[in-house]
């Protein structure tokens, strides 16, 4: 999911940032209304994330502009100002929900899964994925792995009975080399209980039986 997030206390941002990409979002940064405009011309997101009080144009005046454009992004707006009147504004101008600061990231994080992402799981035996937030849970416990076996789990699950080549394999190494891709092949079958076979001199496959 790529989300666009607006926030001009450069702390603040970063680690939000931070927070939601080791959550699996895609994030962009913007700090004003000037960054908004030129990324959004070029980029389309799945949601914003708008501070509202912002020297130069604030989130509502970015947001109205975006509106006249007709961009309808869905958007979340997080600010302090959480009165009635500031409230209406928004909802008007078509912000989807508001989240007070100062707010746990995590709450942010379930606020943008429970409007914005379908639990479209895909299925393995005992094993959910999710691959929009790439989480992966086993016999109903979250499993963690490195990014590397991450990328590598991802290929296999999205093309069950489908020849990985060793090629796209060995891209998603660090050192690409065919021992390296031996080990960690190795550590996914293991850590997940995976069914994946060697296709000598082609690659590997995740067989569904």
């Amino acid at each position: 999911m790529k989300i666009l997030l607006l926030e001009d206390d450069v702390i603040l941002h970063e680690s939000l940032k931070i927070y939601l990409e080791m959550e699996g979002f895609e994030i962009s940064s913007a700090f004003n209304a000037h960054d908004v405009y030129n990324i959004t011309f070029e980029n389309s997101f799945d949601v914003y994330i708008f501070d509202v009080n912002l020297v130069g144009e604030n989130g509502f005046e970015i947001l109205k502009s975006l509106r006249e454009s007709g961009d309808n992004t869905p958007t979340i707006y997080t600010t302090a100002l959480v009165d009635i009147s500031s409230m209406s504004i928004g909802f008007s101008l078509g912000a989807d929900d508001y989240i007070k600061k100062p707010f746990d990231p995590e709450e942010l994080v379930l606020r943008i899964k429970s409007r914005y992402i379908k639990n479209d799981y895909l299925l393995y035996k005992n094993i959910h994925y999710n691959p929009l937030t790439k989480e992966i849970y086993q016999d109903k416990h979250l499993v963690v792995l490195s990014n590397i076996l991450s990328h590598i789990f991802d290929l296999f699950i999205s093309n069950i009975n489908k020849i990985i080549s060793n090629e796209i394999l060995l891209a998603q190494l660090d050192n690409p080399n065919q021992n390296a891709l031996r080990v960690n092949i190795s550590k996914l079958k293991t850590k997940l209980n995976l069914d994946i076979k060697n296709i000598r001199g082609v690659g590997y496959i995740l067989e569904d039986i």
